[in-house]
């Protein structure tokens, strides 16, 4: 399991000009019009991706640039010409995995009718696809109210002192760059929980899920049941057998 800070921070997601067109694999030319990515750019690009989902999977989003690049048998120039910061990166895989995981919580609660049956198949799924293991750690504190505007960073400005001002308004809009990548990330794993809250609700409405159970230990068994090893045969048998036992703990029992 690997549900890491390090390297996680919203202050270099945005990135220096141009960051955000080189994360979503488009360049921007005259005009702002999308420029297509050349057919070897744009194979480069899926194999950095690829690469750091392997890397990051097994290593947790601490593991250095030049590991995805080994990886993805190319230059780590060419990881940097994709993505400006390592921050970038990471922000672009968990954002993958965050919506993969929305995607396969709706399609258990769209397509199993007993609700015992779509959060056990939500989580077979997850956890059979490696998610867990590329789950963002802001999944996980998504929802904690921050006291007031002092909970927040504020930089305030004195218009006495035309130099200290102009710092703080380039300081300002630094935080305000930091806050819509905050946003952003809230606003993917919000729509996560709420669909995972769904499939909660349903079970335990049905007497077949725990009382105590939130949706924050369902998002944890999807973790926990995805360890790392190095061999792909005794990592898909430990993580099944693992996913069995979480969800027999899961189950509410008669009194």
């Amino acid at each position: 399991m690997h549900i890491q800070d390090s390297h996680w921070s919203s202050a270099s997601a945005v990135g220096p000009a141009g960051a955000v067109s080189a994360a979503t694999g488009n360049g921007r030319g005259d005009g702002g019009r999308t420029a297509p990515l050349r057919v070897d750019a744009q194979r480069n690009l899926e194999h950095v991706l690829r690469a750091a989902r392997e890397v990051f999977g097994e290593l947790g989003y601490g593991a250095p640039m030049e590991d995805v690049a080994r990886r993805a048998r190319v230059g780590v120039g060419t990881v940097y010409r994709r993505f400006p910061s390592k921050d970038v990166l990471v922000r672009r895989i968990a954002e993958e995995e965050t919506s993969r995981l929305t995607d396969q919580a709706r399609a258990a609660l769209g397509q199993e009718d007993e609700p015992w049956s779509a959060l056990s198949r939500f989580l077979r799924t997850s956890v059979a696809s490696g998610a867990g293991r590329l789950l963002p750690p802001h999944v996980l504190r998504v929802g904690v109210v921050e006291d007031g505007p002092q909970g927040r960073d504020s930089v305030p400005v004195d218009e006495a002192r035309v130099p200290q001002q102009r710092h703080q308004s380039a300081t300002e809009l630094r935080l305000v760059e930091q806050r819509t990548a905050a946003e952003q990330d809230d606003a993917g794993a919000a729509r996560l929980l709420e669909v995972v809250g769904q499939l909660v609700e349903r079970a335990r409405a049905a007497g077949e899920l725990r009382p105590d159970v939130t949706v924050s230990d369902v998002l944890l068994v999807i973790a926990t049941a995805a360890p790392s090893l190095p061999d792909a045969t005794q990592q898909a048998a430990a993580s099944a057998r693992l996913l069995d036992i979480l969800l027999e703990g899961l189950r509410s029992r008669p009194a």
